[in-house]
Formats: structure tokens, C-alpha cells, sequence
């Protein structure tokens, strides 16, 4: 059963992986952004979508980290008293 897991994972990433290739390959006119005054070169659209997603999953389980961190000082301090 075990082994039919890990295979299962390993066909779901690559699946994964090559969706986001394929997405890459599709996406390659070149644009540039600007934002609050901040203009980047011009760049095909995948960059910035998939340097979005990469944001996105290092600063997602960040925040939960930070959240739970501080949810779990108010619940001390409450059992505390």
C-alpha cells in the first residue's frame, strides 16, 4: 500500500510539473509591469506568474506560522489567569 502512495505522489507532481511547463511554453509574449513607481524589463508573462505562485507558497505557510505563533501566546496567557 505504501508503494501505491509514493507512485500516486510521484505521477501527481509530475502532472503538476509538466501543467506549469506547458503553461511556460504557452505564455511567452513579453511584458513589462509597473507598479507604485517600480517598472520591471520586459519579461515573458509565465515569469511573473510563476515567480507569483513561488511568493505565494513561501509567504502562505509563513503567515499561518505567525498567526498560529501568536494564537498560541493568547491561549497560554489565557490559561495562565
Amino acid at each position: 500500500m505504501r508503494g501505491v502512495k509514493r507512485v500516486v505522489v510521484v505521477l501527481a507532481i509530475l502532472i503538476i510539473v509538466l501543467v506549469v511547463l506547458g503553461f511556460m511554453l504557452e505564455n511567452q509574449q513579453g511584458v513589462s509591469l509597473s507598479f507604485l513607481g517600480w517598472v520591471t524589463g520586459q519579461m515573458p508573462v509565465s515569469m511573473f506568474i510563476v515567480a507569483a505562485l513561488i511568493i505565494g507558497m513561501l509567504l502562505g505557510p509563513l503567515l499561518s506560522v505567525i498567526v498560529g505563533w501568536g494564537r498560541r501566546e493568547t491561549s497560554m496567557s489565557a490559561r495562565r489567569a
